[in-house]
């Protein structure tokens, strides 16, 4: 972190515990190894924390796949509704968004997947392809148990979402019912996929080196590419060497595991989210809080006149206030600009903070940001570790990564620091957003049969 000397003395002592030392990162990329071998584990899976649930996809795309392909992305407030074309190395893609309002997303499953199935047929009419029979990938971005290609147990609902009667069930089968409710359309539902393996498997689509499927936005989870034979639940085609695993690795330190880290930020995060207790390792690296965590310690140093001459005001007093966005913005200004700063405090009504506090605001946002990227780093480095290929891509997806200023270089810095000798990474970006990698599990299950 560049030396900004306006940085009170005080600040930069209290904030010393969002920074992490070389011991503790050891430590925590040990207790994830640890816990992803229970998740493999036949006997250990029921009662580990980190499931690394089995996807059942074992093929990665090849460039030879072709024809026309749906996609659903369901894993947030929108889903989208894609129609793919694809021809060896080209494609041509035609996307509408949905939105999913409030009483749906806390109503019933079948209010849920009778909406989705409504939006999809008028897709289908509105692209006048109702006639058709087409194969569709569903990207479903919840902790799920699949008992293959297309069946998709729901664990629980994340991300603000609380439909009754979809934990424990198929969600294929949902989907499936819902369509049939209608028997207006035919689709054949061909792959389901989280939102890691769907960026794993669009990013190797371009690079046949990528192992690794991550994403950093609203939440944050990883899949990536493990010998059958470590896969104790894998009862698939055993012929075939591997099998992406999906870790979940948002719930990693929910039994304890993280408490070495863990501020009092996080646990007040904790305390007041829907999920207590639960996803501890998700609420101290995603988007979804690190506004609310950064705001918290704004709030403590303005209550102890270290922030605004200990004038605070109703919003930046007030929950969830504090956007993620805000973080990415003040970390853009230049060295010693506070444009952004200013702008977003005068949003927060804070118009009288000086150059000092939007210096010492721009350090707390720092090492919130930077704690979070090294948490991360730490965790690829560990599935990298554990794969122990030569060269490894990691494909990446989220709004964390990228729209933060210094979060992909705050991550090359870290893994190469973490990774054993002579192994090469490299991390990608996934353009494409996760209706093209549905449609291409579809495509791939498609090629296979």
């Amino acid at each position: 972190m560049s030396d900004a000397p306006e940085v009170l003395p005080e600040i930069r002592e209290q904030c010393k515990e969002l920074m992490l030392s070389g011991h503790q990162i050891h430590q925590i990329m040990d207790r994830l190894l640890e816990d992803i071998k229970l998740g493999l584990g036949k006997e250990s899976h029921a009662k580990a924390i980190v499931k690394c649930f089995v996807t059942y996809v074992q093929d990665l795309p090849n460039g030879k796949e072709q024809g026309k392909f749906l996609a659903l992305d369901l894993g947030g407030t929108n889903f989208r509704v894609l129609i793919i074309e694809l021809e060896g190395e080209k494609f041509h893609m035609d996307p509408k968004i949905y939105a999913i309002p409030q009483s749906i997303m806390l109503g019933s499953g079948i209010q849920l997947f009778d909406h989705i199935a409504e939006c999809l047929a008028n897709f289908m009419k509105e692209h006048q392809i109702a006639h058709l029979r087409l194969p569709l990938g569903f990207t479903f971005s919840f902790p799920l148990t699949q008992k293959g290609l297309t069946k998709g147990i729901l664990e629980r609902w994340t991300k603000g979402f609380n439909c009754s009667g979809c934990v424990g069930q198929d969600v294929v089968q949902l989907l499936k019912d819902a369509l049939a409710r209608r028997n207006d359309v035919q689709i054949d539902v061909c792959g389901i996929l989280n939102d890691t393996t769907g960026t794993l498997m669009s990013c190797a689509w371009k690079n046949h080196n990528c192992r690794i499927g991550l994403i950093v936005g609203t939440g944050s989870n990883a899949c990536y590419v493990e010998k059958v034979e470590n896969a104790e639940l894998f009862d698939g085609d055993t012929t075939k060497p591997y099998v992406l695993i999906n870790t979940e690795w948002g719930a990693f330190g929910d039994n304890g595991r993280l408490d070495i880290v863990r501020t009092e930020y996080d646990r007040e995060i904790d305390q007041y989210s829907i999920n207590k207790g639960k996803q501890l390792f998700e609420k101290m690296i995603s988007g979804m809080y690190m506004g609310e965590l950064v705001r918290l310690v704004l709030v403590k140093f303005t209550k102890s006149n270290l922030l605004f001459g200990g004038r605070g005001s109703d919003l930046l007093f007030k929950r969830g206030n504090f956007f993620t966005k805000y973080v990415s913005e003040i970390e853009s200004d230049k060295r010693g600009n506070y444009t952004n700063c200013r702008q977003v405090l005068e949003e927060l009504g804070l118009n009288h903070a000086t150059d000092q506090d939007c210096s010492n605001v721009r350090f707390i946002c720092e090492c919130v940001s930077r704690r979070a990227a090294h948490l991360v780093s730490a965790v690829v480095a560990t599935l990298i570790d554990k794969m122990d290929e030569e060269n490894v891509t990691v494909g990446i997806d989220g709004s964390v990564y990228r729209f933060h200023p210094r979060f992909h270089d705050l991550m090359v810095e870290k893994i190469s620091e973490l990774v054993k000798p002579g192994i090469k990474f490299d991390l990608m970006l996934s353009h494409d957003g996760s209706g093209r990698r549905a449609a291409l599990v579809a495509a791939v299950a498609t090629r296979e049969r």
